[in-house]
């Protein structure tokens, strides 16, 4: 007998739980401390896997001098999309609310957060200052994600100019960033454990309607991932002059592939030849490509952003147009360099929801419906990385309209053995 993935386990720990809650509340209510000790186990792994990613991420490509004008104008598109992303995620959670119409109350662990939140005028002088840690391992202890953040940034900006003696820090954070990936797993494979128990209590306690905005959530994601598709086409067809829906017409193999894995690496070999092919110099597909895999990871921002909205309509907490801008500059660092991995993204929505004094108990609940997100973000991800190369490519000059119309209509016509070798 086949072995039940894991994305499968947690499927079925989400239907198994929300039967138990539904029909037996009082067992669903026992259950309740499973779910709680998973997410600390999630909350244990945040502040050691962001810091190193980030701080390696940084040191290894910060120096700008060094990474000359290839990897300045490949930044400039990647935080620019980013930013698209982002600002589309939040507009649509805005605009579709899928999280209100059943009001979730907090546990008592997190009740204290939620009354934070909900009575927390912010004041961006004071949230900017408060940004910079007088001590970091307070803010750690303390799980201040925007300190550890900042303090990470320089950190890895003073690791990247002190040359040779900086390569033993990067690869010491590499290890420890191995190495927390590897709990990641460990601690995701508790995942239908953790799902079964947060879900049967969630059900009993707030009755089976609460799982409707789950489907609601999906669809939202659904339209701002193709919105922001069409969106970021569009910009870069205006700014290249090449009609970027070809582009995506010619990979849709691969973008079928990433769908179906849920995984971006497996289809970045097969993206990076498709790429060539089109006419895309080798030199700059094996440097962007790579690069976004790390910075321009715009369908799990995207996805980040609209989860924490959604948890925050979930518990009935209002979220002020100030504070969504601070958990988009938060996104765009938090996400740099492990959004890439398997239940990152989950860790990432977690940590930002605890800088948020949102209820993290809403993570668990995400997990259920995550396998069918991540098919919906890798999408994204493939795609915003491969219009990402085209524009740096045609930015430098070595590509142009009448190129890449030549190569594309041999591409339609089956002739891509012409290009295997040049």
């Amino acid at each position: 007998m086949k072995k039940l993935g894991l994305s499968t386990q947690i499927l079925i720990g989400l239907i198994l739980g929300a039967l138990v809650g539904y029909l037996f509340p009082d067992v669903g209510d026992k259950l309740k401390p499973f779910g709680d000790g998973f997410l600390r186990l999630i909350k244990m792994i945040v502040v050691p896997l962001i810091f190193s990613t980030l701080v390696m991420g940084i040191a290894g490509t910060g120096d700008f001098k060094k990474l000359g004008r290839l990897g300045g104008k490949s930044i400039i598109w990647f935080e620019f999309a980013t930013t698209i992303a982002l600002a589309v995620g939040l507009i649509i959670m805005n605009i579709t609310e899928p999280g209100l119409g059943v009001h979730i109350a907090a546990s008592a662990g997190d009740a204290g957060q939620v009354a934070a939140a909900g009575k927390h005028s912010i004041n961006l002088v004071d949230y900017v200052v408060h940004i910079i840690p007088t001590n970091i391992i307070d803010a750690a202890a303390r799980q201040d994600m925007l300190q550890i953040i900042l303090f990470a940034c320089f950190f890895g900006v003073g690791v990247a100019h002190i040359g040779k003696d900086g390569e033993t820090i990067v690869r010491g954070c590499r290890c420890i960033a191995e190495a927390m990936f590897k709990v990641t797993g460990y601690v995701m494979h508790l995942a239908p454990i953790g799902v079964f128990a947060m879900i049967a209590y969630t059900v009993g306690s707030y009755g089976i309607e609460m799982l409707i905005p789950l489907g609601k959530l999906i669809a939202s994601v659904a339209l701002a991932t193709f919105l922001f598709i069409v969106i970021v086409a569009v910009i870069a067809g205006a700014f290249t002059r090449i009609n970027f829906f070809h582009v995506l017409k010619s990979l849709k193999d691969i973008l079928l592939l990433a769908f179906s894995t849920a995984s971006s690496e497996a289809a970045l070999p097969g993206a990076m030849k498709r790429l060539e092919t089109l006419g895309v110099p080798k030199n700059i597909v094996t440097f962007v490509m790579p690069t976004g895999y790390s910075f321009n990871l715009d369908g799990s921002t995207l996805y980040s952003s609209a989860c924490i909205l959604f948890i925050a309509q979930l518990y009935g907490i209002q979220m002020p147009i100030e504070q969504q801008i601070l958990v988009m500059l938060t996104l765009m660092l938090s996400t740099k360099g492990i959004a890439g991995v398997p239940g990152a993204g989950i860790i990432v929505v977690a940590a930002t929801a605890a800088a948020f004094h949102l209820p993290t108990e809403g993570v668990a609940i995400l997990l259920g419906i995550d396998r069918i997100l991540d098919m919906i973000r890798t999408i994204c991800n493939v795609c915003g990385n491969c219009m990402a190369t085209m524009v740096v490519a045609c930015w430098e000059g070595e590509m142009n309209r009448e190129k890449f119309k030549r190569r594309y209509d041999d591409f339609v016509q089956g002739k891509i053995e012409e290009y295997s070798q040049n």
